[in-house]
């Protein structure tokens, strides 16, 4: 959130070791979302109502003061209510302390609720009638489920009658986000903006997939339904907000710069000797983006925040370079784990783009790149950037570009392969092997202009 010239960070944190469990909310404090200093933790279990755990959530500001509003773990069977905090003093402009008050929980799951899916609690918005509104994440029967809830003064809450949306088959719903995006400009929007040209974004973490998936749609304020736009799918053959590593992320409205800005953990942990032992970490917070509505209005454009231009160095060039097929070039003068890389490829013809076996429809992209991965030729494509490459190309991580042709239409499928990142075998405990996954996604993209850009932090 940004607070008085702060940006503040929380994030799930165990401090007792580089596996999950003892989550407690970090808290690190900013000017740039560059820089951070860690501060004292914000929230830790030690109240009735979070003895178990403090689980994720969101801040909301409520009359110029931010609140906090989490999931708390009540019991050793996992029962989860939503809780909240506030800044024991406002005059610290880091908000170094925070305070749980003893009315909490400010909202329990009824009969008709999973009271051990129920989590995940949103930024609050408040609607022209006076109520402040929030989604928790929840599943019934499979279903996944956004529920609704409204309050006056933000302490009693009310469960509508309905959720804001739900969909079949998709499992538990964590970490639910709820905004508007302007359909005429890609400045950010204030969680609680209602007003014209403005189309609304949910955006929820399946728990079963461990991906992330959003609609766009109309957000019916006086019924407080949301319904996607025609076209929109829900669930596993949706929109993914990345095709990478990603998942639990949160947007935020940053009024300094008018935008709205999207965080995101990626988890890379490997088998629990290496993070526990050997790299001391596990998992990390992905390089914050600004966020707004494509032109078309049929997805999200993300782009790295201007602020990270900062810590550019050297700029190296290669320009206007041929390419042959399987062909590689080593791009000289960087460091290659802190390169940051904008790339074009242009190419004279879609003719040659290999045709796309129909069977591979029902396949998850990250499928289809295993198998046509980056040392398989094919008529165009692959073709990107091999990053962390060892002298001898044995170890390196694949990130590139295949396009298919498809009965209608061209298939641009993006690949981030972790196969070959690293050759050596350790299992863990129960005989599994280090975590080296791979991430695809068929990405929206024009080809009319025959070219197609990466850019690689």
């Amino acid at each position: 959130m940004y607070y008085n010239g702060i940006y503040h960070l929380f994030y799930q944190y165990n401090p007792k070791g580089s596996v999950w469990g003892n989550i407690v909310w970090a808290h690190a404090a900013s000017t740039d979302l560059i820089n951070w200093i860690r501060l004292e933790h914000a929230i830790y279990p030690s109240k009735v109502f979070d003895k178990y755990g403090t689980w994720s959530g969101s801040a909301t500001i409520l009359h110029n003061k931010p609140v906090i509003l989490y999931t708390g773990i009540i019991d050793a069977n996992n029962t989860q209510v939503q809780n909240y905090a506030i800044p024991a003093d406002l005059s610290d402009p880091l908000l170094r302390k925070w305070i749980k008050p003893d009315n909490n929980p400010l909202v329990v799951a009824d009969k008709s609720i999973n009271k051990t899916q129920f989590r995940d609690p949103t930024t609050a918005w408040l609607g022209r009638d006076g109520l402040w509104r929030m989604l928790v994440g929840s599943v019934r029967r499979r279903r996944g489920v956004a529920i609704l809830y409204r309050s006056r003064d933000f302490m009693k809450w009310i469960k509508a009658k309905h959720p804001l949306h739900t969909s079949a088959k998709t499992g538990n719903w964590e970490c639910p986000d709820f905004f508007p995006v302007s359909t005429n400009h890609t400045k950010g929007l204030d969680t609680s903006f209602d007003g014209e040209n403005v189309k609304h974004v949910l955006k929820v973490s399946f728990d079963v997939t461990r991906f992330e998936y959003y609609t766009i749609g109309t957000y019916h304020t006086k019924k407080d339904r949301y319904i996607p736009d025609d076209g929109m799918t829900d669930g596993w053959k949706g929109l993914r907000l990345d095709y990478g590593n990603f998942y639990a992320s949160k947007t935020f409205y940053d009024p300094l710069k008018n935008r709205r800005v999207l965080w995101g953990w990626t988890n890379e942990s490997d088998v629990v000797p290496t993070d526990a032992k050997k790299k001391g970490w596990a998992g990390i917070q992905a390089i914050p983006r600004k966020l707004w509505l494509d032109p078309s209005g049929r997805h999200l454009v993300q782009w790295p925040i201007e602020e990270l231009e900062i810590l550019r160095k050297q700029k190296v060039e290669l320009r206007n370079h041929n390419l042959d097929k399987g062909e590689m070039v080593e791009v000289q003068g960087i460091t290659a784990a802190q390169a940051d890389v904008e790339v074009t490829f242009s190419f004279s013809s879609l003719k040659n783009a290999e045709e796309f076996d129909p069977s591979w429809a029902d396949l998850y992209a990250q499928d289809v790149c295993a198998m046509r991965g980056s040392t398989v030729q094919g008529g165009l494509g692959p073709f990107g950037l091999l990053t962390l490459t060892s002298e001898n190309f044995e170890e390196y991580t694949p990130v590139f570009f295949r396009v298919f042709k498809a009965q209608d239409k061209y298939k641009v499928l993006m690949c981030s392969d972790a196969s070959r990142q690293y050759l050596g075998t350790i299992y863990n405990k129960n005989n599994i092997k280090i975590y080296k996954p791979s991430f695809a996604g068929f990405v929206d993209v024009d080809l009319s202009d025959k070219k197609l850009s990466l850019r690689s932090l």
